[in-house]
């Protein structure tokens, strides 16, 4: 399997962090604390709720980081900490999660929705799409296809086994279809 370089970047931050490095845990922070918080914001729907969960997560991450065996683990393992908080927020709030109402109105989580022309278009449709899925498929969609992980990574994020997360992602896929092609012919299912 070939890594890229930012993958390699991100296993050498984690490993430096984990001895000690105080400037490779500020640059792992500044890397990574856009997409926990997009992660989060998938989870919760909330923005205040989303940067709650993130802050916790951190204090967590920064506890736990000289324990986790294997600097490559580091993506998934940060996003399983947000999942857990997210999912701890919700169970000790009993409320039930809100949708991807208004992702683009937060300048900090819409930061990977700036193309321009035809791909904006194209993005905002598919972003659209995706509003209208369950949490639990948008999530791992969004880890999928825009956070780059693979199933067994998701898997761990999303603290499921990996039939599940295949699962999820072909009933995401599915629903999007039908959706865009809806729309395509000028209707919305």
């Amino acid at each position: 399997m070939r890594r890229d370089s930012g993958r390699i970047f991100d296993e050498y931050l984690a490993a430096s962090a984990r001895a000690g490095d105080r400037v490779a845990w500020e640059r792992l922070v500044a890397r990574w604390h856009p997409r926990l918080l997009r992660h989060a914001w998938r989870l919760t729907g909330q923005p205040e709720q989303a940067r709650d969960a993130v802050q916790d997560a951190w204090l967590e991450i920064l506890r736990g980081i000289r324990g986790l065996d294997d600097a490559a683990a580091f993506p998934a393992w940060a996003l399983r900490i947000v999942t857990r908080r997210c999912q701890r927020m919700f169970r000790d709030a009993g409320r039930e999660r809100a949708g991807l109402a208004g992702v683009a109105t937060d300048p900090t989580l819409a930061h990977a929705l700036e193309p321009t022309g035809e791909t904006a278009a194209e993005l905002r449709n598919v972003l659209g799409a995706m509003s209208g899925l369950p949490a639990e498929q948008r999530a791992a969609l969004s880890l999928y296809y825009l956070e780059h992980l693979g199933v067994a990574e998701i898997a761990v994020a999303l603290d499921i086994p990996p039939g599940t997360v295949k699962t999820r992602l072909m009933h995401a896929r599915r629903r999007i279809r039908a959706r865009l092609e809806g729309a395509e012919d000028g209707q919305d299912r």
